[in-house]
């Protein structure tokens, strides 16, 4: 018999990066994790992590009618989903001059049409329930810009605001939605997961050009210990206080959005009575 304070997660892409360990610490402490892939292969070895409390399920989450039979199925035949992890996605590397409009669609469609696929699927669930924890992982690219990423970042920058207005929308139904913002891991995200559009317009090589190089060879590298991020994670899915709304993980997240929020703020009072002469003078 289940432990009565562990709890049912539902975690889009486990095969990997940070649906992987969020996994692995959610299993070890007790919990049930439902988890999505897209191979068998991969299927298998989700099972095998713990064949009690370990059960996969392959989906492609851009396939929404199968989305909302995988959420029917597993309401009925496995029991309530008490967390919803929305960490399926991929980074895109491009110039946005360069990379085509469909590479942009798709990028949408599993980023962002996907996780709210998800979302739709089993909020009736949770809201009948008047309970449950929603976790998007976004990025610190849904805060922060850079130079080849403007399709990544679209997405994240969707996703963060998506998940801020559902948060006050569910609040009042015992629902959390936490948008969760990693910074550089060491995960798959720039490694295999990634995908790059090929370069074909000289111009933007001086500046493009040392931003790849760069980001290729501190795959794997990278400060961030994806175990760490995983435990945060499981901290805020399972703590009985609220949790935050947006929750960056990472000191270089930190670093880079504080700087960017203090830019924003300068830029306001420097152009603060432009903003305002735009409003009708009472009369």
């Amino acid at each position: 018999m289940r432990d009565s304070s562990s709890k049912t997660f539902f975690i889009t892409g486990v095969s990997s990066g940070f649906g992987k360990a969020l996994s692995q610490v959610a299993l070890a402490a007790g919990h049930r994790v439902i988890g999505t892939v897209r191979r068998a292969e991969d299927a298998l070895a989700f099972q095998a992590m713990h064949p009690d409390q370990a059960i996969a399920r392959q989906l492609d989450v851009t396939d929404h009618a199968a989305v909302e039979r995988l959420a029917q199925d597993v309401e009925k035949a496995i029991g309530p989903v008490d967390v919803i992890v929305n960490n399926a996605g991929y980074g895109y590397e491009g110039i946005l001059e360069e990379s085509p409009l469909e590479d942009l669609r798709r990028q949408f469609d599993v980023n962002v049409f996907g996780a709210v696929a998800v979302i739709k699927a089993f909020l009736p669930f949770m809201r009948a329930r008047r309970r449950g924890r929603i976790l998007n992982i976004t990025s610190m690219g849904g805060f922060i810009t850079m130079p080849g990423i403007a399709y990544y970042c679209g997405s994240k920058f969707a996703l963060e605001g998506i998940s801020e207005a559902l948060g006050k929308e569910v609040a009042a139904l015992g629902i959390d939605v936490t948008a969760v913002a990693p910074g550089s891991f060491r995960t798959d995200w720039a490694g295999r997961s990634m995908v790059r559009a090929p370069r074909s317009i000289s111009d933007y090589d001086a500046l493009f050009d040392p931003v790849r190089a760069r980001r290729q060879a501190v795959s794997g590298k990278q400060l961030g210990d994806p175990a760490k991020a995983a435990a945060v994670m499981l901290r805020i899915a399972t703590a009985a206080e609220r949790p935050p709304a947006h929750l960056l993980l990472g000191s270089d997240a930190l670093e880079l959005v504080r700087g960017k929020l203090g830019a924003m703020q300068a830029g306001l009072g420097q152009w603060e009575d432009v903003s305002c002469s735009t409003d009708s003078v009472a009369g």
